[in-house]
C-alpha cells in the first residue's frame, strides 16, 4: 500500500518503546512528528479547521490509550494513521445521521450560491463543496493510497461503494469546473467593448 510521506516518517523503535511505557517525553516527540499530517488529513476529510483539530487531539489520545497494541508489524505512521482515518469517519457518520434528510442528490452541505471562481480553479474549494463521504472516499484514494476494498472496509460496505463514491467525486469535479468557468467566461469582458 502506498503511503503518503507525511506518514511514512521513519519512527526509531526505541522512541515508541518509551512512548509505550508511559514517558511523556516520547509521546509529545510522537505527537510533534505526525500532527502536522493528522491535522492535514482530517481537515482535508472534515473540511473544518476545528473538526479537525479536535480530531488531532482525539486521535493522540487514541494513541496514548492504545499504543500498548502497537506491535510494530506496520510502520508506526501507518498504524497511528489508521487510528486518525477511524476518528475521521465517526465524525462523518455523525454528521452523515444528523444531516439524513439531506437533499435527494445526496449532498450533505449546504451550496453556498456565492461561491464562484474569480480567477483560477480552486481545487481545495471544490473538493470542500463535496458531499462528506465522496470528499473522503477521493482523499483517502487519490492521496492516501488506500485501495477500493480498503475503503469500503473503512465504511462498512464493499469495495463498489467506495468505486462508485470515487466516480461520483470525480463526476461533481468535472461538473463544478466547467459551470464555474463558464460563468469565469461569461463574466469576461470582451476586448474592444
Amino acid at each position: 500500500m502506498h503511503m503518503s510521506s507525511a506518514f511514512s516518517r521513519e519512527i526509531d523503535a526505541e522512541l515508541v518503546e518509551r512512548a509505550r511505557r508511559g514517558d511523556m517525553s516520547a509521546h509529545r516527540r510522537l505527537f510533534e512528528a505526525f500532527a502536522p499530517a493528522v491535522f492535514t488529513l482530517a481537515r482535508r476529510l472534515l473540511r473544518h479547521a476545528d473538526v479537525a483539530e479536535d480530531v488531532l487531539q482525539e486521535t493522540f489520545l487514541d494513541v496514548m490509550r492504545r499504543i500498548g497494541s502497537y506491535r510494530g508489524e506496520a510502520p508506526f505512521g501507518f498504524w497511528l494513521r489508521q487510528i486518525a482515518v477511524n476518528r475521521c469517519l465517526m465524525y462523518l457518520r455523525a454528521y452523515w445521521t444528523q444531516n439524513v434528510h439531506a437533499a435527494e442528490d445526496g449532498v450533505i452541505e449546504a451550496q453556498a450560491a456565492h461561491d464562484r471562481f474569480l480567477e483560477r480553479v480552486d481545487v481545495l474549494s471544490l473538493l470542500e463543496r463535496l458531499p462528506p463521504e465522496g470528499r473522503a472516499v477521493l482523499w483517502l484514494h487519490e492521496v492516501e493510497g488506500y485501495t477500493h476494498q480498503e475503503i469500503g472496509a473503512m465504511f462498512g460496505k464493499t469495495a463498489s461503494f467506495s468505486k462508485s463514491q470515487l466516480a461520483r467525486s470525480h463526476a461533481r469535479l468535472r461538473e463544478m469546473v466547467m459551470n464555474e468557468s463558464s460563468e469565469v467566461k461569461a463574466c469576461t469582458p470582451i476586448p474592444g467593448n
